[in-house]
């Protein structure tokens, strides 16, 4: 048996890929390394890697993580600038004994010592994206992007290793410097091979509020399915923010166990995300949540369709 899911529809090209890896034996994390470095070297996906958007500075700043289940191991790199796959920079990390977080000027001196690929990741058509937005937001103070769109992706292999990586060039026009959850062990992601995964997406500010992807694999470990775990840490924590603070920002979470059993949960519309496992082809989903439950079905072709044309669509300023 062996599985993977992730969050958006950006991560189906990668998980098959890496699909045709677990299925002939390979380690997880090498299967989850691959896939989530397909997203970062495609230049239309403009929340991850190569053509991920800008700071406000119009700087690429990427955000990075991996973390092995069996070790408990985790990599991670923030506001690293100027190097391609910052998942394989934060996969190097994690075999670190120490020193396995690295930031900026630090995590780029790293890079460069290890031997991985420099490279300008600000792409004409995301300094595009930069200019509409600045001209048509930045009198209002500056916003977020909509979406949020962390790439992030659970493996499990035959030997019931199971591994998690995330990368993201985090909220459009952020201040430089800025790091959401992606980065960041319990929030962004977690792992135990013992028990399962999970990883998350939307409004770093807010993930990290709950710690919530240790959360729904705490609750896994307590017996939970994937998708009960995964109701309950989203509903809780976004019951709790609107409390507290009087609105939640989005949040998305997928999860899996060592059985392969999966989940998702969601506070926002049209919340997509890809599955593979060995009974089941990578398919995209899109998932929404009703009375505290949620619910998804299998993205039609014409939502593939006008997703692949909305994304390579010219920009107009």
């Amino acid at each position: 048996m062996w599985a993977m899911i992730a969050t958006w529809r950006m991560a189906v090209e990668g998980i098959t890929k890496a699909s045709e890896q677990l299925e002939s034996g390979i380690d997880a994390g090498y299967a989850v390394e691959t896939a989530v470095k397909m997203v970062e070297d495609y230049p239309f996906y403009k929340s991850v890697g190569y053509g991920g958007l800008p700071n406000e500075n119009c700087e690429v700043e990427l955000d990075a993580a991996y973390m092995d289940g069996d070790t408990l191991s985790i990599g991670a790199v923030a506001s690293i600038k100027d190097y391609k796959n910052p998942v394989s920079i934060a996969k190097k990390l994690s075999e670190e004994k120490v020193n396995n977080f690295l930031v900026g000027i630090g995590a780029e001196d790293y890079a460069h010592k290890n031997g991985f690929e420099r490279k300008n990741m600000l792409t004409d058509r995301a300094k595009l994206h930069y200019e509409k937005k600045k001209k048509e937001t930045l009198d209002k103070g500056l916003n977020p992007y909509d979406g949020h769109d962390t790439v992030g992706i659970i493996s499990l292999d035959k030997n019931g290793k199971m591994c998690v990586a995330t990368s993201t060039s985090g909220l459009f026009m952020k201040k430089r410097g800025r790091i959401g959850d992606s980065a960041l062990s319990g929030s962004g992601f977690y792992v135990d091979s013992e028990v399962g995964g999970a990883t998350a997406t939307g409004l770093g500010e807010d993930l990290m509020k709950g710690c919530i992807s240790y959360e729904i694999v705490r609750l896994m470990k307590e017996g939970k399915h994937p998708q009960e775990a995964c109701d309950i840490a989203v509903n809780n924590l976004d019951k709790e923010l609107i409390k507290r603070r009087g609105k939640a920002g989005d949040l998305s979470l997928v999860a899996m166990n060592n059985k392969g059993e999966w989940g998702v949960a969601t506070n926002i519309e049209n919340f997509t995300f890809s599955v593979a496992t060995s009974n089941l082809s990578p398919t995209v989903y899109i998932a929404n949540r009703k009375d505290g439950k949620t619910t998804y079905e299998v993205a039609s072709k014409e939502w593939m369709d006008a997703y692949e044309s909305r994304i390579k669509a010219p920009i107009e300023i």
